[in-house]
């Protein structure tokens, strides 16, 4: 093994080390993200079990390639088979990141030296991207993380056939990635290569006309496109587009700052432009920051392109400081700084409550729950999220009273309000009540 993949190993492996214990360590104290990796656990279940991916998370019955099309999370059904559990998920997700930060990291010491390289890999490591996409637990997009950093590798190396090779499995991520293969296909024909380029950016948009207008469509009980809506949303396009410009312009800009603004000296920086598009036409603010998971796809980009830029053009290399004192000035209060909080390993009374209201709940019974408490009962039972449960009369409601999203406060009650028959309060600790229906 050279020096430089050594250094790129150990930068990935401490990476890895972080992230896997923040990503562990959220989980285990019970705090609040979304309802995200519920449903990618459900989904990929299916897989695991050779079955269809049905999300009764999302809706009794839900089948996710109705949502969106990311067959790629199937890859991860062999090691669920054997770890089934959510901690798996947030593994698997932290090992693809680090895999992309390996690649970054190698490619920068290849290309730029050891002192240079280093620094473009730890700041690729520590990127508000990257961060963001752990503290949102898992995401299909993960998956792109490497496929970009592979595919951005071999474009600084003029290796253009693995620049398509490892863009075109995008299509497989996410639906939004089929317009993002058509620019690199854009981008070979641009360099030269017009045969190459035509037949990616071709796998491109057949992938994305395929996924929106007939596997999609197929599995979704509208028989439509589930997210058609969102692009411009009730405001009409142009003013989504145009909403909250302090937030879209921040984001737009703090992409680019992180390296200094170096990697605008490179064409690769344009694969960043179709992720860029949905998420601000999109009427949905959560798209529009750089607080999700969103910009894990940006970071992979950026960087590689900021390597190109900085060989090509040597002047660049002296914005890099910019880049650090950017990443400086992001880096405090971010995910990554719980690690140094002692609270972080230790365990709530809520989370201890929360664990003892779940062993309760026999292996297999339904129970119908809040966010808050969610992706913790998936894996040994049949879920319902409170708010997409629909006519299904569960076994058990486990509710979050003082932390959970749009719960009852008096979740018994509740029970026998909405579901009719009689409820029997199983546990109550620390906002944490646990009800049976006799």
């Amino acid at each position: 093994m050279t020096r430089e993949r050594v250094l790129a190993a150990v930068v990935a492996g401490v990476a890895a080390v972080a992230y896997g214990v923040l990503a562990l360590r959220h989980l285990a104290r019970f705090e609040v993200r979304s309802w995200d990796l519920a449903i990618f656990e459900q989904a990929i279940s299916g897989y695991a079990d050779l079955s269809a991916p049905i999300v009764d998370v999302k809706g009794p019955d839900f089948h996710v390639l109705g949502d969106h099309f990311s067959p790629v999370t199937a890859l991860a059904a062999p090691v669920y088979r054997l770890f089934p559990g959510p901690e798996t998920l947030l593994v698997v997700q932290v090992l693809l990141v680090s895999w992309a930060i390996y690649v970054v990291t190698a490619l920068a010491l290849r290309r730029l030296g050891t002192t240079l390289g280093l620094v473009l890999g730890l700041l690729c490591a520590t990127s508000f991207g990257v961060q963001a996409a752990i503290d949102a637990e898992f995401h299909e997009v993960a998956f792109a993380a490497p496929l970009l950093a592979l595919a951005g590798a071999a474009w600084v190396e003029r290796r253009y056939t693995a620049v398509a090779a490892w863009s075109v499995p995008l299509v497989f991520v996410k639906e939004d990635l089929g317009i993002t293969v058509m620019v690199v296909g854009a981008l070979l024909w641009w360099v030269g290569e017009r045969r190459l380029g035509l037949i990616t950016a071709g796998a491109g948009a057949a992938g994305f006309v395929l996924a929106v207008l007939v596997v999609l469509p197929a599995f979704n009980d509208a028989g439509q496109y589930a997210y058609t809506g969102n692009l411009g949303g009730e405001s009409g396009l142009l003013e989504t587009v145009v909403a909250e410009p302090a937030t879209k312009i921040g984001a737009l800009l703090l992409t680019f700052a992180i390296t200094g603004f170096a990697a605008l000296w490179s064409r690769w920086v344009l694969v960043v432009v179709p992720t860029f598009l949905w998420r601000f036409a999109g009427d949905v603010p959560t798209y529009w920051g750089i607080e999700w998971h969103y910009s894990l796809v940006l970071m992979p980009v950026v960087f590689c392109a900021a390597v190109e830029a900085i060989e090509r053009v040597p002047r660049t290399r002296w914005l890099v400081p910019v880049g650090v004192g950017v990443s400086a000035v992001l880096f405090v209060g971010s995910p990554l700084t719980e690690l140094a909080d002692a609270e972080t390993y230790r365990d709530t009374p809520r989370a201890e409550a929360a664990r003892a209201a779940i062993d309760l709940i026999p292996a297999g019974a339904s129970v119908e729950t809040d966010i808050a408490l969610l992706s913790h009962v998936v894996t040994d039972h049949q879920a319902y999220w409170t708010g997409t449960i629909g006519d299904v009369t569960p076994e058990y409601v486990l509710f979050d009273t003082g932390v959970g999203i749009g719960s009852p406060l008096e979740p018994t009650t509740w029970a026998e309000s909405e579901h009719g028959g009689t409820w029997t309060t199983v546990y109550s600790e620390e906002g944490i009540v646990l009800a049976r229906q006799e």
